[in-house]
C-alpha cells in the first residue's frame, strides 16, 4: 500500500525502530526518538544494500520518490549509486583527497605526537 503524507505524519515512534514500506524498495524508518528517515533498498552486483535520502519532512514523499527513480536510472545504467555520491562529493570539493587530509593531519594534529615521524 502506497504511503501518503497524512499517513507518514500519523506514524508514531515505538520502543524499537520500524519500517513502513512505500513501493519499489523505498521505505521510511521510524526511530524511537520520533525521527523518520527515508531509505531505498536495492541490489547491485548481486548484493543488497540501502541508500539514505534524508529525514522527513526535510525530504518530502515526492522528493524521496523522485530520488528513488534517479537511483533506478543509475542502476539501469550499471552505475553504483553510493559510489556515484562519493565521486560527486570529491568532485565538488577537490581538497577532500586522502593526500590533502593526511598532510593536514600531519601539520595540525600530529606535531606533538610521539610517533609523528613514523606516521607519514
Amino acid at each position: 500500500m502506497a504511503l501518503t503524507d497524512p499517513k507518514i505524519r500519523a506514524l508514531k515512534s515505538l520502543d524499537k525502530p520500524y519500517k513502513v514500506i512505500d513501493s519499489g524498495g523505498l521505505y521510511i524508518l521510524v526511530k524511537p526518538g520520533g525521527a523518520k528517515h527515508w531509505y531505498l533498498r536495492y541490489r547491485f552486483g548481486g548484493k543488497e544494500t540501502r541508500i539514505a535520502f534524508g529525514v522527513y519532512p526535510a525530504v518530502t514523499l515526492a522528493a524521496a520518490r523522485e530520488k528513488r527513480e534517479e537511483v533506478r536510472r543509475m542502476l539501469a545504467e550499471n552505475v553504483h549509486p553510493a559510489l556515484q555520491r562519493v565521486v560527486e562529493k570529491v568532485a565538488a570539493d577537490p581538497s577532500r583527497t586522502l593526500q590533502h587530509i593526511a598532510s593536514e593531519l600531519h601539520q595540525n594534529i600530529l606535531p606533538g605526537h610521539i610517533h609523528c615521524r613514523v606516521i607519514i
